[in-house]
């Protein structure tokens, strides 16, 4: 089976950002390099893109959801493939990318809110970071996608 037969793999993520419109950028925990990343995860069978988004922001940030007011969601889903050598070693090489639910959300919290020691920690640091430096804090193969994000939702920032 080539890597264009496997499915997309069903997801929500959030750009999230500050009173300074600065988004939330972390630091991967199993990526050496410098791969920031906005958070991001699966959706389960049957979840709505915006629970799973809150969910997963939870699981990855421990945000709670009181401190999220959505803005906006895109209003198209997005999709990003993975280079051919990680589609094997990532998700049990059942998918081939991901399929995006993509949010805008303001977060009401302060610093002190985040943290980063979850349950299954997958950040090792995290910061604020203009719009414009997204494309190039991602990794290069979700580049074309983080540019697509800013493109949806440019008119709010």
């Amino acid at each position: 089976m080539s890597q264009h037969d496997l499915p997309y793999r069903d997801a929500a993520a959030v750009m999230l950002l500050n009173a300074e419109n600065k988004v939330f950028v972390a630091l991967r925990i199993d990526n050496k390099a410098d791969a920031w990343q906005m958070p991001q995860g699966g959706l389960d069978d049957g979840e709505d893109p915006q629970a799973g988004m809150l969910r997963e922001l939870e699981e990855e940030t421990g945000i709670r959801p009181d401190l999220v007011e959505l803005i906006a969601p895109a209003r198209r889903v997005m999709f990003y493939d993975l280079p051919a050598d990680l589609v094997g070693k990532v998700w049990k090489g059942k998918y081939r990318g991901q399929r995006q639910h993509w949010f805008l959300a303001r977060f009401l919290g302060t610093d002190a809110d985040v943290n980063l020691d979850t349950a299954e920690p997958e950040f090792r640091g995290w910061r604020w970071a203009e719009p414009a430096e997204l494309p190039r804090l991602i990794v290069p193969f979700k580049r074309r996608l983080y540019e697509d994000v800013l493109e949806e939702f440019a008119e709010y920032l």
